[in-house]
């Protein structure tokens, strides 16, 4: 008869990962590259956040530039900023094209 300690100590072992049928240790590679993305995507709106900060620091005009409309009503107000999207939409084409080509 083995003493109570050993046959609970069988029971409570911790699990190293999920288990196949026939015991086999499954390996879930999607994990490693979905954490890798999140903190990719993290550092991009780090990048910028950091650059609205200095743009506001220095007065550029984002987000007032002349095509951007606002509609102010009595208690609302809607704003859609139709220029400054193309602006940084040329400047973000500009900048992938580059490092596009940097990676040839």
């Amino acid at each position: 008869m083995t003493p109570p300690s050993e046959a609970n100590s069988k029971a409570y072992q911790k699990d190293e990962g999920a288990r196949s049928c026939s015991g086999e240790r499954i390996e879930f590679p999607v994990m490693g590259d979905l954490g890798r993305t999140l903190v990719f995507v993290g550092g991009l709106l780090l990048g910028l956040g950091l650059v609205l900060i200095v743009a506001g620091k220095f007065n550029l005009p984002i987000g007032r530039l002349p095509g951007d409309f606002v509609v102010r009503g009595k208690n609302t107000a809607f704003y859609f900023p139709l220029m400054t999207s193309i602006v940084l939409s040329v400047i973000l084409s500009l900048v992938l094209y580059v490092v596009n080509r940097m990676r040839r």
